[in-house]
């Protein structure tokens, strides 16, 4: 069938509450559902929280059939933001819920990337004489879900990579005029608390052991949204340099993780009892390697990555092209040619095809998608 003008607005209102499953569904996908009658009203909603296990259309129809005296099921319209699954994990296939609770017509944004689901969902429900719409607002839902997209396929997180900078990409003053260990802000309150925003939206904050010593930052998600589980805060230090003494240690609650390639068992020691897990690495050099930090936070279930670090790690992350997503925070000011770079000249040449630009306060935004992290479905 073709979309219309109100498949469009019932599945912008699904998209909103997939918005509220994000930090709560991971490392399952933020999804949201509606449900509209053969009049064209609204008999039901939902959307998937991990530790409630209904999906969303599950949670749709119980909340149709509470707010209705009469079965109004049969003959609607399932709006929802990812294909239904056609398999059995933590709960039942989602495809003979609706299907059994007579739904005639199922609208989704997206095909689900998932290789256990991908098309074979919609195609259960055809299979069933149900219609079936996909790709309604399509890259909105697929932005909500970049992290599971890309975990799904390859076990490894998405990578947002974040930065702070002056009109000519400058992140921070030399160490020489500014406070140490403190940190020095770059960018107004409008766009802090966008990062807040962001770091909800992750389920990981990576920094270099460098920005440790140089702002000794909490790494805290402050938004105030509720998560399923706490932020964690992850740490690139190859020689253990973190201080025992900083901000990031003392406020450890089991949400601290040092990746290394030190084999001092006696300083990591230290950090243990502070709460704070040691991975060590093998590497040929004396950097950890990056990949292998991606590959074991995915192994943890972690979806998306939010990198606030400094110049080398930024620099090291694009070149070996891990970042999946730049944002830029960028301040109206300019700090000189000796302050601290964004990226050092080993980052070499990228191009941005693929721009968002966003107003906070004084500042702008620049966001652009470097790997599309879906399949062609």
């Amino acid at each position: 069938m073709d979309t219309t003008a109100q498949d469009v607005h019932w599945m912008h209102l699904a998209l909103e509450l997939a918005r509220r499953g994000i930090g709560l569904a991971s490392p399952n996908p933020a999804v949201g559902c509606v449900i509209v009658d053969a009049e064209g009203g609204q008999i039901g909603e939902g959307w998937h929280e991990y530790d409630r296990f209904d999906h969303a259309e599950v949670s749709a129809l119980k909340n149709a059939r509470q707010n209705s005296k009469t079965d109004r099921l049969r003959g609607s319209t399932a709006f929802v933001t990812l294909e239904p699954c056609n398999h059995t994990g933590r709960t039942g296939p989602c495809t003979q819920a609706l299907i059994s609770a007579g739904v005639s017509r199922v609208v989704a944004a997206t095909a689900d990337p998932n290789p256990n689901v991908a098309g074979r969902g919609m195609e259960a429900l055809r299979a069933a004489g149900i219609q079936t719409t996909l790709g309604v607002c399509e890259s909105e839902a697929r932005r909500i879900n970049e992290g599971f997209a890309k975990w799904i396929q390859h076990r490894r997180p998405f990578v947002l990579l974040k930065a702070a900078m002056t009109l000519d990409g400058r992140i921070a003053p030399l160490p020489a005029i500014r406070t140490a260990r403190e940190p020095y802000w770059i960018t107004g309150e409008e766009s802090r608390a966008a990062v807040q925003g962001l770091r909800a939206s992750a389920d990981a904050v990576l920094t270099g052991v460098g920005t440790i010593l140089a702002d000794d930052p909490l790494l805290t998600d402050r938004s105030g949204q509720a998560r399923r589980r706490p932020l964690l805060r992850v740490v690139v230090d190859s020689s253990l340099r973190t201080p025992l003494d900083s901000k990031l240690i003392r406020s450890c609650r089991n949400d601290v993780m040092i990746f290394t390639v030190s084999t001092d068992e006696s300083r990591a020691n230290k950090f243990r009892d502070c709460g704070v897990r040691v991975e060590v690495l093998t590497s040929k050099t004396d950097r950890v390697p990056l990949r292998g930090v991606l590959e074991r936070l995915g192994a943890e279930g972690i979806l998306n990555v939010l990198l606030e670090t400094g110049t080398r790690l930024n620099s090291a992350f694009l070149s070996e092209k891990l970042a999946d997503r730049l944002q830029f925070f960028v301040s109206p000011q300019i700090l000189g040619g000796d302050a601290i770079p964004v990226f050092g000249d080993s980052s070499g040449p990228t191009h941005l095809h693929h721009l968002e630009i966003e107003r906070f306060g004084r500042d702008f935004a620049v966001s652009s998608l470097l790997f599309d992290p879906w399949p062609n479905l």
